[in-house]
């Protein structure tokens, strides 16, 4: 079984001959333990590309202040000034091209990339010649929408139905639009999609909610993915469960949760229930951070047990966070490798 047919048998919840592996690498992982990252990445490899040796980055000694703190700027294509204090971890909006209704319905995302590129179809095309599975990144909205105005405005202006928003995420979602059609051109296997939609307990608004402003042009985003037959994958960090149903219902094929925010018993029913894979991100906030090695085995096995990883249906992801210790991080690779 290649890679490929593994992780497409996962997603449709058929038998794997070994549980599925994704690797994210985080550069933040490589800047606190350097090249035996490399190694231990080395000894498993993942089921998504081709393992690659990540150089050990060095951060700019500007990006330092005089205290010896980590705090950078950057402002992105959208406009959106970006600071950050953990080198390698994502930054926080400092400086918005958005603050008002007329600025939101003025703004102009920047060009996307062409639907027809050659070299990016020639790149996937080798990347499933390797046997590998090719997922492509189609950008996201809600996330989108408060870098660029804010979560109270952004929150305000969706309950209350203003024109302006409905403006801004339309554009928002044509620049999507077009980097899924370009995926999907090019013949990948997987289209994914992020959108951090819940805290800790539940939803960030109301379901109904939702599913007036995001569901509908979430629909027509995947359409064009799930006429070509191409699965869609769906991150969101928080408690989501309200929605599950209506992600199936729009055609997603598997998600990306943030697992200690649900009952791991009861979101594995739930998900097999609907037909959507998982995608299973061991504990970052607490087990792999401040737990033992001996807590990351014990977890990684319940995850394979939970969510019958045999059966197909779900497959692991591995990310060197920020302050994690390596002897758990070693942990975490030699247990998925005893499922593999």
């Amino acid at each position: 079984m290649t890679s490929r047919e593994r992780v497409q048998r996962a997603m449709h919840f058929q038998s794997v001959d070994k549980a599925p592996l994704r690797y994210y690498y985080c550069p933040v992982g490589y800047y606190e333990h350097g090249d035996k990252l490399n190694d231990l990445y080395a000894s498993l490899p993942g089921d998504f590309e081709v393992f690659r040796r990540v150089p050990v980055p060095v951060p700019d000694p500007a990006d330092f202040d005089a205290s010896g703190r980590y705090c950078a700027r950057m402002t992105d294509g959208w406009g959106v000034t970006w600071k950050y204090l953990i080198y390698g971890i994502a930054g926080i909006p400092c400086d918005r091209p958005v603050s008002t209704p007329e600025e939101a319905a003025a703004y102009l995302p920047p060009e996307p990339p062409p639907v027809t590129d050659p070299a990016y179809a020639q790149a996937i095309a080798r990347h499933k010649e390797e046997g590998l599975y090719a997922m492509a990144g189609c950008g996201n909205l809600y996330e989108k929408l408060i870098s660029l105005y804010g979560d109270e405005n952004v929150l305000c202006d969706i309950v209350t139905d203003a024109p302006e928003i409905n403006i801004l995420a339309d554009r928002i979602l044509e620049y999507d639009a077009a980097l899924l059609e370009r995926a999907v051109r090019a013949g990948v296997d997987c289209v994914s999609f992020g959108d951090d939609y819940g805290s800790e307990r539940a939803l960030l608004m109301a379901p109904e909610t939702w599913r007036k402003f995001f569901k509908p042009r979430l629909k027509k985003l995947f359409a064009p993915a799930i006429s070509a037959g191409v699965d869609v994958h769906f991150h969101s960090c928080g408690q989501i469960r309200d929605i599950l149903g209506d992600l199936q219902e729009i055609g997603v094929t598997s998600i990306w949760p943030q697992l200690p925010a649900y009952n791991m018993k009861e979101l594995a029913d739930r998900c097999r229930e609907l037909g959507l894979a998982v995608e299973i991100h061991t504990d970052r906030a607490r087990t792999m951070t401040y737990g033992t090695p001996e807590d990351v085995r014990e977890l990684v096995k319940r995850e394979f047990d939970t969510f019958r990883m045999q059966d197909g249906g779900s497959w692991f992801y591995v990310e060197a966070d920020n302050g994690f210790p390596y002897a758990n991080l070693e942990a975490l690779v030699e247990t998925i490798a005893q499922f593999r």
